[in-house]
């Protein structure tokens, strides 16, 4: 999906798309894009528009794969668009409801997130208390270290409300209800705990959980997307301040 630096001006049959926009999920390999594009320059939401972009049309470039630290079995790309052709019954809706739409959209990616936080988390922590309980250090398994303990029921608990939360949402889904807030909280809460728990688990490791070898410190890497990707914590915490009138 590309944004802001993408222009898409209307030319009756098609849009010409000028621009560029990097952090494209699997943008070396896809055959479509949904491209948000800036079709007007006044100002405000309605100045953007969704399209249907094929990657097989003159004019579309992968710039380059971006390197990153974590996530790294799925590509990021920097896009280019020159004077590229698209027809416009590939403009998804009406033109200038875009952003609306793109909105819309980041709820269902955002909650989509929170099972998964949940899910990995406990994975996460299932494996480092079979590492520690093998551990002997001092005559004694690592498991019997009361801090180590009390971390571990503090995260699982965390991480129960987190699947509760999550549970609630659905049910006000099925009573059509505005979740926005809700699902904030939960990617807010959720980016939270995720990062905490890679980095106490790896800590748990010792040197050995710095080792690239090791599932924790791919997790660890992983883990710190989730607090960025699909609206940035300081966003979610802007959303529900909004909801709460401060």
């Amino acid at each position: 999906m590309a944004a802001l630096k993408t222009t898409a001006r209307n030319q009756g049959d098609y849009y010409v798309l000028n621009g560029s926009k990097t952090y494209i999920t699997n943008g070396t390999q896809a055959d479509f894009l949904t491209l948000l594009a800036r079709t007007s320059d006044d100002p405000g939401y309605h100045s953007f528009s969704l399209f249907v972009v094929p990657t097989n049309l003159p004019g579309f470039h992968v710039s380059k794969k971006l390197d990153k630290m974590g996530m790294r079995s799925s590509d990021t790309a920097e896009l280019y668009f020159d004077d590229m052709k698209i027809p416009s019954e590939n403009l998804i809706g009406k033109e200038g409801e875009g952003f609306i739409q793109q909105m819309k959209q980041f709820q269902h990616e955002r909650f989509a997130v929170l099972p998964l936080t949940y899910v990995s988390a406990r994975d996460i922590i299932k494996e480092t208390v079979d590492y520690i309980k093998a551990r002997v250090v001092f005559g004694k398994p690592l498991i019997k270290k009361q801090v180590l303990r009390h971390r571990l029921v503090q995260w699982l608990s965390e991480l129960e409300c987190l699947q509760q939360l999550t549970y609630h949402i659905v049910r006000m889904k099925m009573a059509s209800q505005d979740v926005t807030k809700e699902i904030s909280m939960g990617k807010l809460i959720g980016g939270d705990i995720l990062s905490r728990v890679t980095d106490g688990c790896l800590q748990m490791y010792g040197g050995m959980g710095f080792m690239n070898e090791m599932p924790v410190s791919r997790a660890y890497r992983d883990a710190r997307l989730l607090s960025i990707g699909g609206g940035a914590s300081e966003v979610m915490s802007d959303v529900i301040a909004k909801y709460e009138g401060f």
